[in-house]
């Protein structure tokens, strides 16, 4: 559980923490000390090194993942000597998952969790300066995790430790330029949601009391043929379940993260007015379940999302999901409905390595995806899922833009957008649309009549995303109607 309430700004915006140092007494090599003591006095330099036992657990602060001492300090300023010996014990706060790094002394430890329990590290500190020290798990250094030891004493520090010491290298400094790729998960299952999976329309009723209760899952999932990836989602899919609900509604939704995940989840709902839309009452450590109540108060299509830093990472790995507001007199009546959403996804190697890829935080950084998918993986709408229809049948599409940094210009091959309900918004329409632009974290209705039979492809008209796994098919049949359409060389249409 958290020490920590979340201060009233949004989770996604990470802010670079400056801590203040905290003072560590220099104590013989068979004592204890306390982080938080103050330093002994400078002895002659030929003293014998001490040992500093160190104890930090993880946390929140500020809506910022940390280490914290036991005096909740964030990130405390450790502080040795040359030829001193720290040990450092390491407890996860939260339950979630995390390591320490100190590149410069080499030294890595084990992964942490709750269900793991602390760990230990060892090292004696052989140089004078600067050094950061920070968790290693993608993400946490750039949303918070990082700090500073500070060792004085000669430059030169005589370069090597002593000769048995113990000192616990765990890691390497200098890490190879691309590392190889890990062994295609073997566990790995469908991730992809159907894209019928469209809960049915409402009609017409009064408000009422909806219960909804979804569950985060970690998973190695099929990214594309022979590449698996660790998927973090809701409900074991991406994108997750579509909800529906009406205008005036009373949602209580109940968040559960399964007890074999590592990370911290939670869900920010863009149909939520209040509470960072659900994700700052929502962060649920593994193995816990937190509730949340809210009204539904505007009629649209909404996206939402995990809301927890690093929150590219959690949302790239596949985190998001629509909501469907309807109003009081619902939507049009249709005879297809479709969910579809787009997402991009960072990867440690290029499209196409077979492997289980990880993923690549500084690629995110730079918004330089790797794959771009509908429906979480490539060929999700192309060969594992199909979407059909017949001539003369209007098509509705609830799409989103999952992202987290990517827009969409959404756009179907062989067909003009009958009616576009723009960025969401149900209060107005557009008619006869060719291509609709939808921004990251945001949705679009587009209805359509298939008039003409054939295979369709819905797509982003930034056309080179395709090569990079972004398509989805419509396969309509029926009688051709060459007042419509009719290829006049190359070939018969044959009736479907």
């Amino acid at each position: 559980m958290f020490s920590k309430v979340f201060a009233p700004i949004p989770l996604a915006i990470v802010v670079l923490l400056s801590a203040g140092p905290l003072t560590i007494a220099s104590i013989g090599a068979t004592a204890v000390t306390s982080a938080a003591a103050v330093a002994a006095p400078a002895k002659a330099a030929k003293t014998k090194g001490v040992v500093h036992q160190i104890a930090l657990k993880t946390g929140m602060a500020d809506g910022k993942m940390v280490y914290l001492d036991a005096k909740g300090q964030v990130n405390p300023v450790l502080r040795a000597k040359v030829g001193d010996t720290i040990e450092l014990t390491l407890a996860s706060g939260e339950g979630a998952e995390h390591d320490i790094v100190i590149p410069d002394f080499k030294v890595q430890s084990k992964p942490f969790s709750a269900a793991s329990g602390p760990t230990t590290v060892r090292f004696t500190v052989t140089q004078s300066g600067s050094f950061t020290y920070y968790c290693s798990i993608p993400g946490h250094r750039q949303i918070g995790m990082e700090g500073v030891l500070e060792v004085t004493g000669p430059a030169d520090a005589s370069a090597a430790a002593p000769k048995g010491s113990n000192t616990a290298v765990l890691g390497s400094a200098a890490a190879p330029a691309v590392k190889p790729i890990a062994a295609v998960a073997t566990d790995a299952v469908s991730i992809a949601m159907d894209p019928t999976a469209v809960p049915k329309p409402l009609g017409q009723r009064a408000p009422q009391l909806v219960k909804y209760s979804i569950e985060t899952v970690e998973l190695a999932g099929k990214l594309d043929d022979g590449t698996t990836f660790t998927y973090w989602t809701f409900d074991k899919k991406v994108p997750g379940p579509m909800l529906r609900v009406k205008k005036g509604d009373t949602i209580e939704l109940t968040l559960t993260n399964a007890r074999s995940s590592k990370m911290i989840h939670s869900i920010d709902l863009h149909a939520v007015t209040g509470g960072h839309g659900g994700g700052e009452h929502t962060q649920v450590a593994p193995g816990e379940s937190k509730t949340v109540r809210f009204k539904a108060m505007n009629a649209g299509l909404y996206v939402y999302h995990c809301a927890t830093p690093d929150v590219p990472h959690h949302i790239s790995a596949g985190m998001y999901g629509l909501i469907l507001v309807e109003p009081p007199e619902g939507l049009p009546k249709v005879d297809r409905e479709f969910y579809v959403m787009q997402g991009d996804l960072y990867t440690s190697h290029k499209k196409g390595t077979k492997g289980h890829q990880a993923y690549d935080t500084d690629k995110a950084s730079d918004e330089l995806p790797t794959y771009y998918t509908f429906n979480g993986s490539v060929g999700a709408l192309t060969k594992e899922f199909r979407m059909q229809a017949k001539v003369g049948e209007t098509v509705r599409v609830y799409f989103g833009v999952g992202g987290p940094n990517k827009s969409s210009a959404f756009h179907a091959i062989g067909e003009i957008f009958g009616k576009v309900y723009s960025e969401g918004s149900i209060s107005s329409v557009r008619r006869d649309v060719q291509t609709t632009t939808v921004a990251p974290g945001g949705a679009t209705i587009v209805d359509f009549k298939v008039d003409y039979p054939g295979k369709y492809l819905l797509v982003d008209h930034a056309l080179s995303r395709v090569a990079k796994g972004l398509a989805a098919s419509l396969e309509v049949t029926g009688p051709a109607d060459s007042a419509v359409y009719q290829p006049l060389s190359g070939g018969a249409h044959a009736d479907h």
